[in-house]
């Protein structure tokens, strides 16, 4: 029989990105429909997880191989654009458009044509907006009006938009209140399972690790 090949698989890595020491990813196996939450890296180190991941940048030492192919690899710029879409990211780095309402903010990996959302996309915009758990009452509420739960949910259901198969996020519950963290945990969980999706988080929240986690690596 086959050895199933991991959907991300990290080898001897190495990145110094000028923290108090480099991140080392020395034997990372992630298989699909894994959810994997990674615990003891800051902010900073949680993008550079993201980055060597989706393969905007390399390691200084070791290999990263990500549905087969390592990153060092794919050589041509094209072709790493094209291959981004197998990802979804979940950041609070990603720019919010707060002048613009809540469906407006969702619709923009689907189209640059938001004022307005094209009503032909209106339905498909609205059902990623509830399935991040959006309520309703928020689809034409502008951004700036919608707290941190809300925010987050805006990139949940961005960085769903294109049906990724791997899903990275990045400290996604520390701007969230307690109550709020272990809700968006719930929808998080809900969501990869409805969608059998493979999940990488850099996460301190060990509720949200409980609630998600298949498997929870302390670094």
């Amino acid at each position: 029989m086959t050895e199933a090949v991991p959907v991300v698989h990290c080898t001897g890595v190495v990145k110094d990105y000028r923290g108090l020491r480099p991140l080392r990813l020395l034997d990372l196996r992630v298989m699909a429909g894994d959810r994997v939450v990674l615990g003891g890296i800051d902010v900073i180190g949680a993008e550079v997880v993201t980055n060597l991941i989706n393969g905007a940048t390399l390691p200084d030492q070791g290999e990263v191989r990500v549905f087969g192919e390592a990153t060092h690899e794919i050589t041509d710029g094209d072709a790493w654009l094209a291959a981004l879409d197998r990802f979804g990211v979940v950041t609070a780095r990603a720019v919010l458009l707060d002048g613009m309402t809540i469906r407006q903010n969702v619709a923009l990996p689907l189209t640059i044509e938001i004022d307005p959302v094209p009503d032909a996309l209106v339905p498909q915009v609205d059902a990623l907006a509830r399935e991040a758990g959006i309520d309703d009452s928020w689809f034409g509420r502008f951004a700036h009006e919608a707290p941190a739960t809300v925010r987050m949910r805006i990139h949940l259901a961005r960085a769903l938009a294109l049906s990724p198969q791997l899903i990275l996020l990045e400290h996604p519950t520390a701007a969230l209140e307690a109550p709020d963290r272990a809700a968006f945990a719930d929808d998080v969980r809900r969501v990869a399972t409805a969608r059998g999706l493979t999940l990488v988080a850099v996460s301190q929240d060990r509720e949200f690790a409980r609630r998600v986690a298949t498997r929870h690596l302390q670094l």
